[in-house]
């Protein structure tokens, strides 16, 4: 009995010491790689993404930092999100009004930009491994690669022109195409 006394004891102590301790874990990688928001709206039409953004702190970034041909959580700490009030056309497909988590698959040429129903508490597994699930995926595109003449130092997103997405850091750049007018 006594033995059962004590193991629930440090049970309770890991559980407190786990949960803020990931608190606190997360406080310090926001210090290297701040969330940043970016919205759009338009009309009755309001878009928006929550995403961290990593430093390219002389390192090596598509291709090194974030390989090529893999998953990648699309910034840094949890994974980014999207957010759409309406209907839209994302790129080549149609999405839902909701928030999904943003994946992309980095590509010389391309990339693959995912939308995934479930969103995790954080953008990786204990492995370093992407923690998005393939079975919630709800779209998959391709968008175009871009150079940039001048290496940007920050991983930034931002909603362009006549509404598109861009994703940009380093040398690269990708831009997804968003339509809604017709579907108000």
């Amino acid at each position: 009995m006594k033995a059962l006394k004590w193991i629930g004891i440090i049970v309770v102590i890991l559980g407190i010491t786990g949960y803020f301790g990931m608190d606190y874990a997360k406080a310090q990688t926001k210090k290297h790689s701040p969330q940043d928001t970016i919205s759009y709206k338009s009309g009755n039409l309001t878009l928006g993404a929550v995403y961290c953004s990593p430093s390219k702190k002389g390192r090596e970034i598509f291709g090194g930092l974030v390989p090529l041909n893999e998953v990648w959580r699309t910034g840094a700490n949890e994974p980014t999100t999207f957010t759409t009030n309406k209907r839209i056309k994302f790129g080549t497909e149609y999405v839902e009004a909701g928030t999904y988590s943003l994946w992309t698959i980095p590509q010389s040429s391309q990339w693959t930009v995912i939308l995934n129903s479930e969103i995790p508490g954080w953008g990786v597994d204990f492995s370093s491994k992407p923690s998005r699930n393939p079975e919630f995926d709800v779209i998959k595109i391709n968008a175009a690669v871009y150079d940039v003449p001048e290496a940007l130092e920050h991983f930034t997103m931002a909603f362009e022109y006549n509404v598109n997405l861009s994703f940009a850091w380093d040398k690269t750049k990708v831009t997804v195409p968003i339509e809604f007018s017709n579907f108000d």
